[in-house]
């Protein structure tokens, strides 16, 4: 193993540690000052952001002929995004979840995981069915821009009427935490890629195969800046930003990358069997267990976070045991459909009920 690809790792993680601290500072600042909600700018300036690697590469696979990979790349980064990076965040520290997010930005999210599965129910997403989830796109990003500007207007009426001073945003401090944000961006994109590949490099230099190469590092390797960006939010205190992040990217993915990639490719995006019977189903159950475990005390605790990294795991080694056809995938989906998954939706269901009749008395 060189020394070449040592640094390019260790260059990899410095460019995301660096490059989500500044994105999320001149978010938030932006946030600051302007009196809009850090949940708005986690849903639309963060998520979008964080969310151009899987713009990039599913576009360059439209246009070079294999625009199949842009619903795997869409489909497993929204999975990641959920139970990967929600679940490290909620691990480091349990994470407060604002009410849009339950009675807006996760039903969306739920809605139009359902849409990708109808629209591709004949096996591919037209090119109508992309321009079609593009104009969402659209209106759900003008809605969010209404909604930030209805509430820096009540915020400065707020502060208006009981005397308080908010600091203003110049027009010299809105070109540095722009500045902010786009460099931000820049070094996340390319830290992801440094990571992406001298893992890979570390991974055949071990004997992994290919197939769980791009099973693992590959797929979660568009998630990095989101992983980087939460965490870092998360920290700094800013879990707004960090849970907006995640759910406005998922959203952004589907409407928006997904979407684009059908519109500019003649034939769509072909949507193969498996991933009908399986994948996205997966997707859209993930978004479905976002709504009890996020209404649940309005926060995901720690061991919440465990439960969804448990569930990567789960998820990742039965792609493995699939895809290689080993003889243990009977008995390991048999355990995880008759006694793990069961167990699971009972004790959701419980903390549920138990947090529903707290706030009831």
């Amino acid at each position: 193993m060189s020394i070449t690809v040592l640094l390019l790792l260790l260059a990899g993680l410095v460019l995301l540690v660096v490059g989500a601290e500044l994105l999320v500072r001149g978010a938030s600042d932006v946030a600051t000052r302007m009196g809009i909600a850090p949940l708005i700018v986690g849903l639309t300036i963060v998520a979008y952001g964080t969310s151009s690697p899987e713009m990039a590469v599913s576009i360059q696979s439209s246009l070079a002929g294999n625009a199949d990979i842009a619903l795997g790349n869409v489909v497993g980064s929204n999975i990641f995004n959920v139970l990967a990076i929600l679940g490290i965040t909620a691990f480091i520290a349990p994470m407060m979840v604002a009410n849009q997010l339950i009675r807006l930005d996760v039903p969306i999210m739920v809605g139009v995981s359902v849409l990708a599965l109808v629209f591709g129910a004949d096996g591919k997403i037209s090119r109508v069915d992309g321009i079609i989830l593009f104009i969402l796109a659209i209106l759900y990003t003008g809605f969010q821009i209404y909604e930030g500007r209805r509430q820096a207007r009540a915020s400065a009426l707020e502060d208006l009427e009981n005397g308080n001073s908010r600091q203003r945003l110049t027009p010299k401090q809105l070109i540095i935490n722009v500045g902010l944000i786009i460099v931000g961006l820049v070094l996340l994109v390319l830290g992801s890629d440094f990571l992406i590949d001298s893992s890979i490099q570390i991974a055949q230099v071990l004997g992994v195969s290919d197939l769980v190469i791009g099973l693992t590092i590959v797929a979660a390797g568009t998630s990095l800046p989101e992983l980087a960006s939460s965490v870092v939010a998360s920290r700094k205190g800013e879990q707004d930003i960090a849970v907006g992040n995640v759910v406005g990217s998922n959203i952004f993915n589907i409407l928006a990358v997904l979407g684009l990639s059908a519109a500019v490719s003649a034939n769509g995006v072909a949507v193969s069997e498996a991933a009908l019977r399986f994948d996205i189903p997966v997707m859209i159950a993930v978004a479905i267990a976002c709504l009890p475990i996020f209404s649940s005390g309005q926060s995901i605790s720690r061991w919440e976070g465990i439960l969804f990294l448990f569930y990567y795991c789960v998820y990742t080694a039965y792609l493995i045991l699939q895809s290689t056809n080993h003889d243990q995938l009977p008995i390991f989906s048999q355990v995880m459909t008759f006694f793990v998954i069961p167990i699971t939706v009972v004790t959701i269901a419980v903390s549920y009920y138990r947090s529903h009749k707290k706030r009831r008395i």
